[in-house]
């Protein structure tokens, strides 16, 4: 996932500091503030050790106030209105600020602690009003409409006149049209949104923290290795329950545990506990800050003029309005809930054979299906894990795949600050020998960080500001007891490779302008690269240079090999269709208009899910409404659909490497000249066909999840 938060003004990540400037009191404080200095760390990254929970507020502060006086400047310059005194001037606000949002983005959701959460629920609000406070300035509205109706005449290079539009578009979606009145209106609804995103967020940390499943007694987690008990042992410790297993939860509706743990009732808690882990009327119950955002959001669409919130998010999408989003899935639909009918009966005859009495629940599925795949196939993921060592995954798996495809090469530094422990920082070097960027990842799970994984950039890409990139990917793998390998699953090795996919469209960004830079594009094209870069985790010539058993250090046997691939659109009707689920429930609460009431979660949910043919009851939704972080917090609101619109991408590119011989250097390059290097610099459906030489068919991804 590609994190998209709210705290943004523009659409630039995380920039360098270039100068404190002047309007901000010079006091000792601030002065001393190393949120507020030029770094002089490699690439200008921030120095972790010097930074603390106090240095947050105050260095915002200041940035907001530099930033609305190089606003307020620019707004009221006296000369005409030129791309390079507004455009560019824009480009080059906000500095102090966006660095200091990036870093406290990242520890809030990487490493937070009650303070953070404290400063991010107050500080909230305060964003949104000054992220109003610029695209509701009608004086700088104004120079920007100037340019747009007269960007004919303007002598302007592609990428430029593709800023200039995206500016004007962006003005008007945030309201820079409306009358002084429901300006007004819009900045209270912006500030209310904002404060009960932050909330929620908060919210999920800690519910998720208090679901984690705490057993008393070892043989009641049999089905899990020695090395996960262990680990169920350390975490159980951590917390204060010595002498206990605790297992944490992940943010989805389905745990990894459950593939394994034989014992049901264990395996019932454990579901339980994760589908209602923000319902349960307590202080982390969601369920009414979701009522209160979606009839929000439909409020703010209404006064901008659209019939609903998607209507009017999707207008800058690939996929451009709801009626083609929900044709797209409609296709998808009928061939998914078919096939996992299948598998659900497939799984029932098991469970009936081995005389077990009930009738399968969601919390037996990945239990039982791990019996089927195995009689089918005769897999065991614990007989592929002893091949996955997470560090190795990374560098002959992952980082190999970056070099067979791009000629990139990797080199740990262990002089960069990090923020916690586990956080390893790799210097990226391009096919020339020239440095790119810096890669910080933290892949281990922990208490105090958010659910699921991601990518985003501490520093964005910008030849306008001479700033490289410097990116992180965080993940939520179980961490292993002292001493023992992080051996991971297939899935976690795709996890791997996708979020890493993030970090190559970042780090091959090549753009003047920070707003349009790398992963700043639409979000139905933003998981296209991530997407596809999951395809070299199992291409045979990569595969062989990773799969490296951990104690003997010999590959992977050519029979396991085969199983695995054999087994790849094993169990596709499921995972398919909790996808389609989450994607629909996103898509119906953002159709919502203002005339329509919704007074309780639980029953649109099942109405949303009945209405779309997604009603399986075996097949839970990815994500449940209530902790849903994507559409609710992460900027995926009417865009979790991105997801499967990109996989039909990915799957169509994949379909065109086979077709022109598969992974080369010449295919590699190819990519990243037409794809990974553009950013929002043009057309995504005319950027798609550049490279492919025809329109995305829906056909590869069909066969890729064995759907046809």
């Amino acid at each position: 996932m590609k994190r998209i938060y709210l705290f943004g003004i523009f659409a630039s990540a995380a920039l360098l500091l270039a100068s404190c400037g002047s309007g901000v009191k010079n006091d000792q404080a601030l002065e001393n503030n190393p949120l507020m200095k030029k770094s002089d760390l490699p690439y200008g990254v921030p120095d972790f050790s010097k930074i603390k929970d106090t240095d947050f507020k105050p260095a915002m502060e200041a940035g907001r106030k530099m930033q609305l006086d190089e606003i307020d400047k620019i707004a009221k310059c006296r000369e005409e209105p030129t791309f390079d005194n507004t455009i560019v001037a824009m480009e080059k606000t906000g500095q102090t600020l966006d660095k200091v949002m990036a870093v406290f983005n990242l520890l809030s959701s990487a490493n937070t602690d009650p303070e953070l959460q404290k400063i991010e629920e107050e500080e909230a609000p305060e964003m949104a009003a000054q992220s109003d406070a610029i695209y509701l300035n009608a004086k700088l509205f104004a120079r920007v409409k100037t340019l747009y109706d007269n960007r004919k005449g303007l002598s302007l290079d592609n990428e430029s006149m593709k800023l200039l539009e995206i500016y004007y578009k962006d003005f008007c979606m945030a309201g820079a049209n409306l009358s002084a009145k429901d300006k007004k209106t819009l900045k209270g609804i912006n500030s209310e949104i904002a404060s009960l995103s932050a909330k929620f967020s908060n919210c999920l940390i800690a519910a998720a923290k208090d679901g984690a499943l705490v057993v008393d007694d070892s043989s009641e987690l049999a089905g899990l290795s020695h090395e996960e008990i262990k680990a169920a042992a350390l975490k159980a410790k951590e917390n204060g329950k010595e002498g206990k297993y605790m297992i944490s939860l992940q943010n989805t509706t389905q745990q990894p545990e459950l593939q394994y743990l034989s014992n049901r009732d264990v395996r019932r808690r454990l579901y339980k506990n994760s589908v209602t882990r923000n319902e349960k009327g307590d202080a982390n119950d969601t369920r009414k800050i979701i009522l209160r955002i979606a009839s929000l959001r439909a409020e703010k669409a209404a006064l901008l003029g659209y019939e609903n919130y998607a209507d009017w998010n999707l207008q800058d999408q690939m996929a451009k309005d709801p009626a083609t989003v929900e044709k797209f899935l409609g296709q998808l639909v009928p061939a998914a809930t078919a096939k996992a009918r299948e598998e659900a009966s497939e799984i029932q005859k098991v469970i009936d054979k081995e005389k077990g009495g009930f009738t399968l629940q969601p919390y037996d599925w990945n239990y039982y299906a791990e019996k089927v795949r195995k009689a089918k196939y005769d897999l065991d993921e614990n007989e592929i894990k002893p091949y996955f060592n997470l560090y190795n995954v990374l560098e002959n798996g992952v980082f190999y795949a970056a070099n067979q495809l791009y000629g990139l090469t990797f080199k740990r530094r262990n002089d960069i600050p990090i923020y916690q422990s586990d956080v390893r920082v790799y210097e990226v070097f391009d096919k020339d020998s020239s440095a790119i960027g810096l890669f910080y990842c933290d892949y281990f799970k922990r208490d105090n960080k958010a659910g699921g994984a991601w990518m985003d950039n501490l520093i964005q890409q910008s030849g306008l500001l001479n700033n490289k990139p410097v990116i992180f990917n965080v993940c939520n793998f179980t961490k292993p007891a002292a001493g023992q390998p992080a051996l991971i699953s297939f899935d976690d090795v795709t996890t791997m490779f996708h979020e890493f996919g993030h970090a190559l469209h970042g780090f091959f960004a090549d753009q003047e302008y920070p707003s349009i830079s790398g992963t700043n594009v639409a979000r139905d094209f933003v998981e296209f690269p991530s997407q596809f870069n999951e395809h070299w985790a199992s291409y045979p010539a990569i595969l062989k240079h990773y799969a490296l058993n951990y104690k003997t250090g010999k590959p992977m046997p050519r029979t396991l090999v085969n199983k695995i691939m054999k087994s790849a659109q094993f169990n596709q009707g499921y995972f398919f269709t909790e996808i389609l689920s989450a994607s629909e429930l996103d898509m119906q609460w953002h159709t919502l208009s203002v005339k329509d009431t919704v007074n309780d979660v639980d029953k649109f949910e099942k109405d949303a899910l009945h209405k779309t043919g997604l009603d399986l009851p075996q097949v839970p939704p990815r994500y449940y409404s209530s902790y849903f972080l994507h559409i609710w917090e992460n900027g995926y609101a009417a865009g979790y659909y991105a997801y499967v619109w990109t996989e039909m991408l990915d799957d169509d590119a994949f379909s065109w490497f086979m077709e022109n011989g598969g992974l080369t250097r010449e295919n590699g390059q190819r990519f990243r000249d037409m794809i990974l290097s553009r950013g929002n610099t043009e057309d995504y459906s005319a950027m798609y066909r550049n490279f492919s030489g025809r329109d995305p068919q829906i056909e590869p991804l069909l066969k890729n999840r064995g759907l046809e």
